[in-house]
């Protein structure tokens, strides 16, 4: 049914609810286990959904009778299902992608999931057996495949595939925000991967009380194709030498491993590897506290690509710690906010008299925008500066934007236009990125405009003028005008 309804490719962006099958076979927790044993029985199942008041609270299953009358030796007579339920429940929205409930699954190693409206009540679920006949060209199976890679090369030959299937999908009915987050996924998968064929096949593991941080796109979760390495490491105060010299074992081995696979590294070497972007939990203190009172352009920029951090792999009480630090120290220091916000202003899209775009005068983008540098380089860093502010650290700038418009920061216009500029400026990279691939040429962030369509320039021209009104909210909120240069 579904691979008919907007062909292969549009099924992953149709809504769960459109597969959910209902109703659920469920039971309350006050049931009896030898009346959900005959309603087992009775349905020919090997598990129920216990709910109350219609919301899942557990599950109970055949083995979790077998286990009970084993322990019990068959005196079950008044035992209730809340005493042997699982209540460890994976759940999705009705209203969320079907890709998202493919990647839980997948994540979770599970068979089902169960579907739940907007007050978290059971409305039905969804089977993997939803999803067969996708074989290759299902994200589910791809994200399989890296699960059970045994080595690099077969990473790397995933890693083509996966090119593939967003091509695919990029010509679909698959909006900009689904396609950046598939991406991140499949990146997180590529590297947790990794980190498991280093225990499993060279015994090198992450010390205890370290973490993995993910920063900048990869971070934020919102990578496009062929995005470099940026990443940090953070480890508990006190760690043994020994420790410390696996944990710089390990960064060496994961950054190379990245790269075999086809995920450049950073060239500003803002790298796990790099001694200057490893340190212990006080020392990112220290660092971070200096960065942010002590403003000057160079710390700007290195906090600037540290702020997204999120914990791929490790501990992540260490990155709970850093963003309390940050929090205090930005909460201190009053004018590292207005001086971030000047120095984000300098990126602001080049969009002249009657709404005319400013191409590049020399250089190897001589003629052309630079669509990262003066458009998504402005947003993003724009969206997390107002976000930092209010103390949100976590998602993409999606949700960021989102987030702020709750808290008052932005006008309803404002999220739709910000969003929608975002939107576009990741697809047309996103696009021009697939093409240089397909050219086997190597992907740039520069267009010419006179190449694009009329309807496309126009297109581009709104999505500047976007970025521009979050650089003018900027320059009021922390009125640049009156900072000294």
């Amino acid at each position: 049914m579904p691979n008919n309804l907007l062909g292969e490719d549009g099924f992953f962006f149709l809504e769960v609810d459109a597969l959910c099958k209902s109703p659920v076979v469920a039971c309350a927790p006050e049931a009896g286990v030898v009346e959900v044993a005959q309603k087992m029985r009775e349905h020919r199942i090997s598990g129920l959904v216990v709910v109350r008041d219609a919301v899942p609270v557990g599950i109970v299953s055949a083995r979790d009778l077998c286990d009970l009358i084993a322990v019990t030796g068959g005196q079950v007579g008044d035992r209730r299902v809340a005493e042997v339920m699982q209540t460890e429940l994976v759940t999705i929205p009705r209203s969320h992608y079907v890709y998202d409930a493919i990647f839980k699954m997948a994540k979770h190693n599970i068979h089902r999931i169960l579907v739940t409206d907007s007050g978290g009540r059971l409305v039905g679920m969804v089977t993997d057996t939803d999803f067969l006949g996708l074989q290759t060209r299902s994200p589910l199976y791809l994200t399989r495949e890296i699960a059970s890679a045994r080595t690099l090369v077969q990473l790397r030959g995933i890693s083509e595939q996966i090119v593939e299937t967003i091509s695919r999908l990029s010509r679909s009915v698959a909006d900009t925000r689904s396609l950046v987050h598939l991406i991140s996924h499949f990146n997180d998968a590529f590297t947790l991967r990794i980190v498991s064929l280093m225990e499993e096949d060279e015994g090198l593991s992450l010390p205890a009380g370290a973490a993995y941080l993910a920063l900048g796109s990869e971070g934020r979760g919102e990578q496009t194709l062929r995005t470099d390495q940026d990443s940090a490491i953070v480890y508990a105060d006190g760690l043994a030498p020994e420790a410390l010299a696996t944990l710089d074992r390990f960064a060496e081995r994961l950054v190379d491993a990245l790269e075999e696979v086809g995920v450049p590294r950073c060239p500003g070497n803002t790298l796990a590897c790099n001694p200057e972007w490893r340190h212990s939990l006080s020392a990112w203190k220290e660092r971070l506290a200096q960065w942010i009172s002590v403003p000057k352009p160079e710390s700007l920029v290195n906090f600037s690509m540290f702020q997204d951090f999120r914990t791929l792999h490790g501990d992540v009480s260490l990155e709970r710690e850093l963003h309390d630090h940050v929090q205090n120290c930005i909460q201190r220091n009053a004018l590292y906010l207005p001086y971030m916000a000047r120095h984000v202003f300098g990126f602001r899209a080049r969009v002249g008299m009657f709404g005319r775009i400013l191409v590049e005068r020399r250089g190897e983008g001589r003629g052309k925008v630079d669509i990262k540098k003066h458009g998504i380089f402005a947003l993003t860093q724009g969206v997390s500066l107002l976000a930092l502010e209010q103390g949100l650290f976590n998602g993409t700038t999606w949700d960021k934007i989102e987030q702020l418009g709750t808290r008052g920061i932005f006008s309803a216009n404002d999220v739709e236009v910000f969003g929608e500029s975002f939107s576009y400026l990741m697809r047309l990279r996103l696009s021009m990125q697939l093409r240089a691939l397909a050219a086997k040429a190597v992907p740039t962030n520069y267009i010419d405009p006179l190449l694009m369509t009329p309807s496309e320039r126009e297109r581009l021209r709104s999505a500047l003028k976007g970025v521009n009104a979050l650089m003018k909210i900027l320059k009021n909120r922390y009125r640049l005008d009156f900072i000294a240069r």
